[in-house]
């Protein structure tokens, strides 16, 4: 098996709240992060795919295409936005998890859908103390 890894990154602004906690849970649970006014990140994000090598381009898909992927499906839906105020984190808080998880979910489909392919893990780095990584969705 090879895997291929982009790395990619876009600004966003979110805020660490459960409706259902009380300010006090939220501080206790979130920290500063639970600040209602919100605050901002640069998000790094590492795609990693995985698949057959072509055997006339040695790759098991074009970086190029990768790229437009990404930016189709992330970077021009969350870059530069409030993550709270998209549909898809109405139910969710954005952490960093969930982020990972809807970012690899938004990719997936796309990259089957378009090369032989398959998102194998998405690393999503908040800050240099956190990160994280979502591995394949079963």
């Amino acid at each position: 098996m090879i895997e291929l890894t982009r790395r990619y990154g876009f600004p966003a602004a979110h805020i660490l709240r459960q409706p259902s906690l009380s300010d006090a849970e939220n501080l206790t649970t979130y920290g500063k992060c639970a600040n209602p006014n919100g605050h901002g990140h640069n998000y790094g994000v590492e795609v990693t795919v995985s698949g057959p090598i072509d055997e006339r381009t040695g790759r098991i898909l074009s970086p190029d295409l990768l790229d437009r992927i990404f930016e189709e499906r992330v970077e021009s839906r969350f870059a530069r936005r409030l993550l709270n105020d998209d549909e898809i984190f109405r139910d969710r808080v954005p952490t960093a998890e969930n982020i990972a998880l809807v970012i690899h979910a938004a990719l997936a489909d796309e990259v089957a859908k378009r090369s032989s392919a398959e998102v194998v893990r998405v690393k999503i780095v908040e800050t240099r103390h956190n990160s994280c990584i979502s591995g394949a969705l079963s």
